[in-house]
């Protein structure tokens, strides 16, 4: 049975589908961090403050900004996803979960959600629209031989 019609138009999007996803979710990241380091777009720490770099949540800032700006990018996609991923799962674990078990009541759901979207591109791979793309074009999904 062949692979034709209308299904086959809308799989032939996945690569893209997989970038714009990836765009996004860097996108909404990195003002997770920005907020953190710069109180940019607004302050989320305690009084306005913008967090120390030394400190937990200044490290977890420099991870959300400078890794989501990568991830945004399409630049070593794979390594830095994988990172954030952790990064994710252990803030999900030390500031979310001891509050309770439902994450939508531990405020811990966009950390959750974050750790799997993360775990999820560091398998998948950047997408075609993607510097990851222009260096390694096989490695991408929807690019190079058999594509």
């Amino acid at each position: 049975m062949s692979d034709s019609g209308p299904v086959a138009r809308w799989r032939s999007w996945t690569p893209y589908f997989l970038a714009m996803l990836r765009i996004v979710t860097a996108f909404l990241f990195m003002q997770v961090g920005t907020a953190k380091l710069f109180a940019f777009p607004g302050a989320i720490m305690p009084n306005g403050a913008t967090a120390p770099f030394a400190s937990l949540p200044g490290v977890a800032g420099i991870l959300e900004a400078g890794g989501g700006l990568l991830i945004l990018l399409g630049l070593f996609t794979r390594p830095v996803a994988f990172l954030l991923s952790g990064e994710m799962a252990v803030a999900y674990f030390m500031a979310h979960a001891p509050q309770g078990f439902w994450p939508v009541l531990n405020q811990g759901a966009p950390a959750a959600l974050y750790a799997f979207l993360f775990l999820y591109l560091s398998s998948a791979g950047a997408g075609p629209w993607s510097i990851d793309a222009l260096r390694h074009p096989r490695a991408e999904p929807g690019l190079g031989a058999g594509a």
